[in-house]
């Protein structure tokens, strides 16, 4: 299994994704500020990932902490939250796991500092492990929506290289392969940081899973010409409404599916719905680097002086999504009603 990132008595390990497909390396990650810099620049990237990098960066901060008393520490984590949090704004896992965290530091208080380390430590590995479990679960609860056989299309990486593991939209292609479907992937390529072409070709060439890539502007004609039979993206916020913020083009992809009568499907794990959001229109939207559009592989392709338009994610209105696949099971419209039943049968079973 790729090890997108993990813990390790030197630090945390990422893969680094702005490498890949050229050249697998990794980044080993000291003190809590490089774990933000891994996240901030890409290396490691998908809503899930980030979620869990930040709690590993947490669990690294406290655990290279001085501070001998609770408050002094309290005040470190503090910190230490503040700068991970202001790493990418749209990916509701970033917060939802520093949240985690946070509350888990909370319950903790009364301990010795040493022992709130370690279980900070264990808490951010707990994490990990959930995150690969919740994949293989939506894989399972997804795959019985894949066609039998033909292709279908993805659109960026949501594979395990956006998560801890086995991934979500990936991982329902996965498990449907594990059952004996004969899927064919069109992996859109993503642009501008072509996550598709690099990363989602990639780990699926890894698993001997037939692929063929595509230019973002092709969806449409081979969906015309028969090729897609179904199309499953992941999320990095579902809104409570059903609106859904993924790389940008997946909303034209969405419009594309829905004039093509194509189902299209989101899969991602409960912890990226946000259900104090109401709607698209409340999701912030990440704006990046001119530079990730001006050039590729180092190369300039615009002229200077052009304006330059870079916003990381869009926004899927709720009408074009058939269905949202998650670990606890699969929501479909209306998505308020679904998402808070889904939501009050996990806190069912989460409370004591």
């Amino acid at each position: 299994m790729i090890q997108t990132l993990e813990w390790t008595d030197s630090g945390v390990r990422f893969i680094d994704q702005t490498k890949l497909p050229t050249e697998e390396t990794y980044i080993l990650c000291k003190t809590h500020q490089q774990v933000a810099d891994v996240i901030r620049n890409m290396v490691v990237r998908g809503a899930p990932a980030i979620g869990v990098a930040a709690a590993m960066g947490i669990a690294l901060g406290v655990k290279n902490s001085k501070a001998s008393t609770v408050g002094e520490l309290k005040a470190e984590v503090d910190e230490i939250s503040d700068v991970l949090g202001k790493t990418r704004p749209t990916a509701v896992n970033l917060f939802w796991a520093i949240a985690r965290m946070r509350d888990r530091f909370e319950s903790l208080r009364i301990r010795p500092v040493p022992e709130i380390k370690q279980a900070l430590i264990e808490e951010a590995r707990r994490m990990h492990a959930e995150d690969i479990r919740a994949n293989q679960a939506i894989g399972r609860h997804g795959a019985g929506l894949m066609p039998a056989s033909g292709g279908v299309l993805t659109h960026c990486n949501a594979g395990a290289l956006a998560t801890c593991g086995y991934g979500t939209a990936l991982g329902v292609i996965r498990a449907a392969i594990e059952q004996g479907k004969k899927i064919h992937v069109y992996a859109d390529e993503t642009r501008p940081f072509l996550q598709g072409s690099r990363l989602t070709a990639w780990e699926l060439m890894k698993d001997g899973i037939p692929t063929t890539v595509i230019s973002d502007n092709m969806a449409g004609a081979i969906m015309k010409q028969g090729k897609i039979g179904a199309i499953v993206v992941g999320a990095d916020r579902i809104a409570r409404n059903g609106d859904v913020a993924n790389k940008i083009g997946t909303y034209t992809v969405a419009v594309l599916a829905h004039e093509h009568a194509i189902p299209f499907y989101v899969a991602a794990p409960f912890s990226t719905i946000d259900l104090a959001t109401s709607d698209g229109d409340q999701i912030p939207i990440e704006q990046r680097g001119a530079s990730e559009v001006t050039h590729i592989a180092g190369k300039q392709m615009v002229p200077d002086g052009v304006q330059v338009e870079n916003p990381a994610f869009d926004v899927t209105p709720a009408k074009y999504v058939t269905a949202i696949i998650t670990e606890r099971g699969i929501a479909r419209a209306p998505y308020e009603e679904s998402l808070r039943k889904l939501a009050e049968e996990l806190s069912a079973m989460t409370s004591p």
